[in-house]
């Protein structure tokens, strides 16, 4: 293993976007995607033509990204333990994804046809599984049994949340605490995860390698509080989906939430009733009541403290290299956020 720097490597000043910060892992995500075209070779040939089309849907990379990050040391050379962890997390990710197309019926991922389109939801089902299969395969290959027990228990746990979700689709009576399980496991889980192991991988202490792992977890609470709060006040252009997928799904996340518990007795028997598949979805009605009930900044304040609380584990490794780099994903975030649509009430 590495032997971890005691100091900073990592520029100076906040970054710009996540592509500011993902600039610096521009060989390391090099690696990794030849790393992930040489894995296609391990796939049979009837199906390696449909696991090459869902490793072309992978977005930012973010999963990996934190591998790498909690990893860093003195050497900024992308390491071959590191670039298979990273593999084998994202494998997982885009098994999942490939897993969410079906049940929400989705036509298009990041602007082309999902595997559920391209080839039916009956062989999609099946290519996610073969994807899980291949990801605990690689992290099979490690000398110690420690990567893939983490990945096989945190592969089951996004599952759980996944199911949960989906069994909870179209009910109105979802708590904050129902939320945040659901959050915490299928998409927290997995941010968790990839940093541990890139701690761990990297050579650090059991300390550090803990803390990362709790940066990661609020990380990823975060992002996806983020991401439910874009589903209303995005611009479709920059975040590439439709808005309003989550009211039209009957998916009750923390921006509908809180709508719901501030709107009037009238108004919120209505939105129940949108939210339940019993009445159209008004959109634009919800969008104008949430700048009236100021949903945008109690959500927003949701995801601040949720950044919070992973900067303030990293806080006693502040000397160590990975955690300026760390830091950085967490202020990108809160940039996006800050270029949200607020609605004028």
């Amino acid at each position: 293993m590495p032997v971890p720097s005691t100091e900073s490597s990592a520029p100076a000043g906040p970054p710009k976007d996540f592509g500011a910060v993902f600039d610096r892992l521009r060989p390391h995500l090099a690696e990794l995607d030849s790393f992930l075209r040489g894995q296609l070779a391990a796939f049979e040939p009837e199906i390696r033509d449909l696991a090459d089309y869902c490793l072309d849907a992978s977005g930012k990379r973010i999963r990996p990204a934190l591998v790498f990050l909690s990893g860093w040391g003195a050497d900024d050379r992308p390491a071959t333990a590191l670039v298979r962890a990273a593999a084998v997390v994202e494998l997982v990710h885009l098994a999942t994804l490939v897993h969410d197309d079906i049940m929400d019926a989705a036509d298009l991922r990041r602007g082309r046809g999902t595997a559920a389109r391209q080839y039916g939801p009956e062989t999609s089902v099946l290519l996610g599984d073969a994807l899980f299969a291949h990801a605990l395969y690689l992290a099979a290959q490690f000398p110690t049994t420690e990567v893939c027990l983490a990945v096989s228990d945190s592969t089951r746990k996004v599952c759980t949340g996944e199911i949960m979700q989906t069994l909870r689709r179209r009910a109105v009576n979802v708590t904050r605490a129902d939320y945040d399980r659901v959050i915490e496991l299928k998409t927290a889980e997995l941010f968790r995860v990839s940093c541990l192991l890139g701690g761990r991988l990297g050579g650090h202490s059991a300390d550090f390698t803990a803390a990362a792992a709790e940066f990661g977890r609020q990380l990823g609470i975060a992002y996806q509080i983020y991401d439910d709060l874009a589903d209303f006040f995005g611009d479709e252009s920059r975040i590439g989906k439709t808005l309003g997928t989550d009211l039209r799904s009957g998916k009750l996340t923390l921006p509908l939430m809180v709508l719901r518990d501030r709107l009037p007795a009238g108004e919120r028997a209505l939105l129940i009733e949108e939210i339940a598949g019993r009445r159209e979805p008004d959109l634009a009605g919800r969008l104008r009541q949430m700048g009236e009930y100021d949903v945008f900044p109690a959500v927003s304040e949701a995801v601040l403290t949720a950044l919070a609380a992973g900067e303030a584990a990293l806080a006693p490794h502040a000397a160590l290299a990975p955690v300026p780099l760390l830091l950085q994903l967490g202020g990108a975030l809160r940039l996006q956020l800050k270029n949200l649509r607020a609605p004028a009430a």
